[in-house]
């Protein structure tokens, strides 16, 4: 069989293209027409290896079957004999073909039967409803995120930035943002932090790993978690191989009474604002607690967690600064600008901070340029400014929401109001939360179950609710869509 599709540059066409040689018992379909993507800005010699080796991978020519001379192939294809030459020589340079002096050009590789694509290829899985209004926690307003000042802080430090800035970072962070963090955790957190403490993370997460790696090479095996709590945090310190104690949070937050009775000797506690409860440790709470680390001789790992946006009176202080010997510091901008950008710090007590950095001997700080922006952006004063305007805008977004709540399901209870960017809404009794999740989704609505945070079963029904990925405009519209997904009784939803 005869294929003709023209003359070189525009030969390898637009349709399929079948080759076959009578001196050979070989014959495939070569897919190098107008449904390979980039196809014009791709050299002709490249497009007939990128489809020979398609077909390779595919198992569409087996091991060991001889490919034709490249001159009867560039004849059946119209074109050139180097473009074929050029294609053989890089797939033999791959591993994919064998070329042997005085033999045949031969196919050197098979995929894994088990791993091979189906034939034919199976149906694609149907995409989840688009989302339309996002109420669900962990996010700021992407919306406000402040391109033109960033694009700013990276411009500049892309042009300032001196030759040693560019060489291997150090795996603590870079000199010049841990000074900044400490003096920023200082002023605006009330921190006894210096820049010899601070390490340079991707975020609470990455922190978080480092501390229970630090801490089990202190001989630290138990560590206590917040009941209800983020399970990310749960999944980090178990990672490292820590024994988890789930501890109850009441309206004073975590209950440490309940944290004596556990064999822990370090407790991960979200002072300024517990996720997902949005309760603020009590005063009386933060003092027992740091007594209970240094009678257990043992670390308290406190998350700051929305800490900077406190609407009834100034964001609290950091438990830290009451003993920078017994208290770890972890924080990020992933809620104040974007978790996008991946930086975070940890704050460790000074007899830990050589025990820190042994025990993540690989551990990797984000790339220097970011560090370097970020440094800039907070030394300029921007930071502290985006922080007032978001202030505004979420305490403005909160009281719309509890006021809509309120109008539309008065049966429910609002809670954890004072700070951060989301809040409970407590049900009344026998609510299905879980289906009304389910329903929520379907209709394009995300919220987020309180029964997906804990550990132990529990009477009360609750959503946890964010505001920060929202515009004010939406909430009406996604609070409508919620009280329907609440009085939702579709049989499978």
């Amino acid at each position: 069989m005869s294929v003709t599709v023209g003359r070189c540059g525009s030969a390898v066409g637009s349709n399929l293209v079948a080759i076959s040689q009578t001196n050979f018992a070989w014959a495939t379909l070569l897919e190098i027409g107008a449904t390979e993507p980039g196809r014009r800005g791709r050299r002709l010699h490249d497009r007939l290896a990128r489809a020979l080796r398609t077909a390779i991978r595919n198992g569409r020519l087996a091991e060991g079957a001889a490919v034709p001379p490249s001159r009867a192939l560039a004849e059946e294809l119209g074109c050139s004999r180097w473009v074929v030459t050029e294609a053989y020589g890089q797939l033999v340079a791959e591993g994919y073909l064998a070329a042997r002096t005085g033999s045949a050009t031969r196919v050197a590789w098979s995929p894994d039967p088990d791993t091979a694509p189906p034939r034919p290829r199976a149906r694609p899985v149907p995409a989840p409803p688009p989302i339309r209004y996002d109420l669900a926690p962990g996010l700021p307003d992407l919306r406000a995120f402040p391109r033109r000042r960033w694009a700013e802080a990276v411009r500049s430090v892309t042009g300032s930035a001196v030759h040693y800035d560019l060489g291997l970072p150090d795996p603590a962070g870079h000199p010049g943002l841990r000074t900044t963090i400490a003096q920023y955790l200082q002023r605006s957190r009330g921190a006894d932090a210096h820049a010899a403490a601070v390490s340079v993370c991707a975020g609470v997460t990455d922190g978080l790993v480092r501390t229970c790696r630090a801490l089990r090479a202190d001989g630290i095996a138990d560590l206590a978690v917040e009941h209800p709590g983020w399970g990310r945090l749960r999944d980090a310190a178990t990672s490292v191989g820590l024994r988890l104690h789930p501890v109850p949070v009441d309206h004073d937050g975590l209950r440490v009474d309940a944290l004596a009775r556990t064999p822990a000797r370090a407790v991960v506690v979200g002072a300024a604002h517990q996720f997902p409860t949005g309760t603020v440790l009590s005063p009386a709470r933060r003092a027992r607690l740091v007594r209970w680390a240094r009678e257990v001789d043992g670390y308290v790992i406190e998350d700051d967690y929305d800490a900077e946006f406190r609407y009834d009176h100034h964001p609290v202080a950091v438990m830290q600064g009451m003993d920078p010997s017994r208290v770890f510091l972890l924080g990020s901008v992933s809620k104040t600008l974007s978790p996008a950008l991946g930086l975070g710090w940890l704050v460790a007590p000074a007899a830990m901070t050589p025990a820190l950095r042994a025990a993540n001997p690989v551990a990797a700080a984000p790339p220097v340029l970011d560090q370097l922006a970020l440094a800039t952006f907070i030394d300029r004063g921007w930071y502290d400014a985006h922080l007032r305007a978001a202030r505004r805008r979420f305490r403005s977004r909160r009281d719309l929401l509890v006021r809509t709540l309120g109008a539309e399901l008065p049966e429910a209870r609002v809670a954890g109001t004072a700070a951060g960017l989301h809040i409970l809404l407590h049900l009344p009794d026998g609510t299905d939360t879980s289906r009304a999740v389910r329903a929520a989704a379907a209709a394009g609505l995300r919220v987020a179950d309180l029964d997906d945070y804990r550990v132990q079963d529990a009477a009360d029904r609750a959503l946890v609710l964010g505001y920060g990925n929202i515009s004010d405009t939406e909430i009406p519209a996604a609070v409508a869509l919620l009280r329907e997904a609440l009085a939702a009784r579709t049989p499978g939803v």
